[in-house]
């Protein structure tokens, strides 16, 4: 087996154990692709205290799986049912016929979990309690080659909001604007995409804005926020450009809140936590007079999904994680998720930055002005 998947794997029982967890099942493909290489719906893994690993996945795909992943033993199902007793057989088969198993609470639908606690999958003298916190903590603090693979990702990203940009104009809409980014981000490298968000003019204004058919109009702001996957890691970058000249407002809202994601950046140090970090991020901006137009928490993990922890202690408790520890060396996070909402318009600047021993380094680069 891989040293890479070994290691983890062996961090994995440790937490585990603390935990008081016998074995894990895991349906979330991030996860799965986390200790085993291969992460796919309508697929499982099954891994022991011990470091063992079973797979079930559709029976097309067990070639496929084969030549990706690491595990000890694999299965192929034909439908829900077959994944069922095939869940079971691998629990039996590593002898976890009692004890704990840790299951994914925040990613199961009520569906799934009764698919996977059912009695022919669940033997009966088997718990279940949940192991989100577990696999979060597990993923925190990025090895140097996760690392690489999310500058790749950011470089990608920096592409896509490239070749965006240049295409802007007048009537063009917001879904072409996607696509202009999502093409030249496929061209560098990109497997895959998180949702790319585009909301221009009033549509600014909302937090996560999709693209629509909305024809972009001479003096709108135009919001662009994209995540690319690449070799299984992503990374987050947005900015908020202007088509022609914005109002003396916009400029400066858009610096108030450029100087404060910065701010925020340079803050990120070992030892330091995302509480930190999102209070000074705050207060800068309601220094600056824009409390009224603050929306959402401003900073989340980024690694194999292009959000997750660390995150803000308000964003964790609904996310079903627990307080975040300060920060250490390896940890990624976007600073800028979420902008000013002004009512008619928003702004917002998006950058992915790790933490090093002597401080930090953003990876996306693309300019951060208004108007290019």
């Amino acid at each position: 087996m891989d040293r890479t998947y070994r290691h983890r794997l062996e961090r994995c029982g440790r937490i585990m154990e603390n935990a008081g967890l016998d074995a894990l099942l895991l349906t979330k493909p991030a996860n799965m692709f986390y200790l085993t290489g291969d992460g796919r719906l309508c697929a499982y893994a099954i891994v022991t205290r011990g470091g063992q690993v079973a797979l079930g996945v559709p029976a097309t795909d067990v070639a496929d799986v084969s030549n990706r992943a690491h595990f000890d033993e694999i299965t192929g199902f034909a439908d829900e049912v077959g994944m069922i007793h095939a869940i079971n057989q691998h629990l039996r088969h590593f002898g976890v016929g009692r004890g704990t198993l840790g299951l994914e609470y925040t990613f199961l639908t009520q569906s799934m979990m009764a698919m996977v606690t059912h009695p022919h999958a669940k033997p009966e003298s088997v718990t279940v309690a949940d192991a989100t916190p577990i696999l979060s903590a597990l993923r925190m603090v990025k090895e140097p080659a996760e690392v690489e693979r999310i500058r790749v990702a950011a470089g990608v990203a920096t592409k896509g909001i490239e070749a965006a940009v240049s295409k802007l104009h007048v009537g063009m809409t917001e879904s072409q604007v996607a696509a202009e980014a999502e093409y030249a981000m496929r061209q560098a490298g990109a497997e895959n995409f998180y949702r790319t968000y585009v909301s221009s003019g009033p549509r600014t204004n909302i937090a996560h804005g999709l693209p629509t058919a909305r024809r972009l109009e001479d003096g709108d702001l135009l919001m662009i926020d994209v995540h690319p996957v690449v070799h299984g890691y992503s990374a987050d970058l947005c900015r908020t450009t202007c088509l022609g000249r914005p109002t003396s407002e916009q400029a400066q809202a858009f610096d108030d809140y450029l100087l404060a994601q910065q701010a925020t950046i340079d803050a990120i140090a070992p030892g330091v936590t995302v509480a930190d970090l999102e209070a000074r991020m705050h207060a800068m901006l309601r220094d600056s007079g824009h409390g009224d137009s603050i929306f959402g928490p401003p900073i989340h993990g980024v690694g194999i999904e292009f959000e997750e922890a660390p995150l803000p202690p308000d964003h964790a408790f609904f996310h079903g994680e627990k307080d975040m520890p300060a920060i250490q060396a390896g940890v990624v996070l976007s600073v800028g998720n979420c902008g000013l909402y002004a009512g008619g318009w928003g702004v917002r600047v998006e950058d992915t930055n790790v933490a090093t021993a002597e401080g930090r380094q953003t990876l996306t680069e693309y300019p951060r002005v208004l108007t290019p």
